[in-house]
C-alpha cells in the first residue's frame, strides 16, 4: 500500500508519510569508519566547558558536544563542513544522527 507523500512547513520540507514514517536517509550509504580525533569536545575544553553527550562526525572523525550540551558544537561543526551525519561517542551505540534530514538514521 502507498502512502501519500506530504511536505510539514515547520520543519526542514524533507517529505514525511502520514503514517509516520520517514523516506529512507541516502547518507548512510557508504559510510566507512572513522577514528575519533580527540577524546572529548576540544571547543568545550578550550572554554573550560563540560558536555552532555559527545558526537562523532561519521564523515570525518570529529568529536563535539551534542545539542542537548550548551554549546552545541557538533551542529556548529556540520553547519560549517556540510558533514551531514553524527553518531554516538559510546562504541556500544548505533544511534545516529542526520543533520539535514533532522532524525535518527
Amino acid at each position: 500500500m502507498k502512502h501519500a507523500m506530504s511536505f510539514n512547513a515547520m520543519s526542514s520540507g524533507v517529505p514525511y508519510s502520514t503514517n509516520g514514517s520517514a523516506p529512507r536517509c541516502g547518507h548512510v550509504d557508504g559510510l566507512t569508519p572513522v577514528t575519533p580525533l580527540s577524546p572529548g569536545c576540544k571547543a568545550c575544553e578550550k572554554q573550560g566547558d563540560g558536555w552532555t553527550a559527545l558526537r562523532i562526525c561519521l564523515t570525518c572523525g570529529w568529536v563535539a558536544c551534542s545539542d542537548d550540551s550548551p554549546h552545541r558544537h557538533a551542529r556548529e561543526h556540520y553547519q560549517e563542513t556540510d558533514h551531514p551525519l553524527a553518531g554516538a561517542m559510546d562504541p556500544d551505540s548505533s544511534w545516529r544522527w542526520c543533520y539535514v534530514h533532522e532524525r535518527k538514521v
